[in-house]
């Protein structure tokens, strides 16, 4: 499947969220089940629609720590679509909760994960030391990842994990900051195919259908 691109940038949380409701609205219908929700903002933009949303903190409907969860708390095929954005490279169990993702959802599971490469690329390279979500601080942090893969790697995850479910991905995409043609079009020249998406590309999305 060939990866098109979509340039977009999210300066808050709730701009990601807004551009989830608004690229899978087609997907977010009947009964909707947000997985890592914290804040859970889909719950009111989402209309017609019975949401629930899980997380360890936030505003959740039910308080669940995923990262000690051997099994959602729902019965199979419990929700129409299943969503979980910007959340499992945050956890241990990885493998175990996407396998309860698709479990749990009736027709949709919508997915992305983070492209580790590239938010770190520029500060390994200057020497910088430090870098979000990767840091040893004094005091242990909410917000940790506990992976550190390219977005090539997660390509080939969201496809090995196609065909061990037996579900069809339909659409996967990848999400870059705006910026200028030249320059991009430059980059491209300098590093071509996955060289230029696992330095520049930030999140890959994927759809499955059940």
């Amino acid at each position: 499947m060939k990866l098109n691109t979509e340039f977009v940038t999210f300066p808050e949380r709730l701009d990601r969220t807004r551009f989830v409701r608004d690229r899978f609205q087609q997907y977010l219908q009947g009964s909707v089940l947000d997985v890592g929700c914290f804040e859970a903002p889909l719950r009111t933009m989402l209309q017609g629609v019975q949401y629930t949303g899980v997380d360890i903190a936030g505003n959740p409907d039910i308080v669940l720590n995923l990262d000690q969860c051997e099994k959602l708390p729902f019965a199979d095929g419990e929700f129409q679509c299943v969503i979980c954005i910007e959340v499992l490279e945050h956890l241990d169990n990885l493998h175990r909760l996407f396998d309860e993702l698709v479990r749990v959802s009736k027709n949709h599971v919508i997915v992305s994960l983070p492209n580790c490469w590239s938010d770190a690329r520029v500060k390994i390279e200057r020497g910088k030391g430090a870098f979000l979500h990767y840091g040893l601080p004094v005091e242990k942090p909410m917000d940790r990842h506990k992976w550190f893969f390219s977005l090539s790697q997660a390509r080939a995850f969201f496809e090995g994990k196609a065909r061990e479910q037996d579900i069809a991905i339909v659409d996967m995409f990848i999400s870059e900051k705006p910026r200028n043609a030249l320059v991009r079009a430059l980059r491209r020249l300098r590093y071509p195919g996955e060289r230029y998406h696992n330095r520049y590309s930030q999140t890959l999305w994927v759809v499955y259908q059940r």
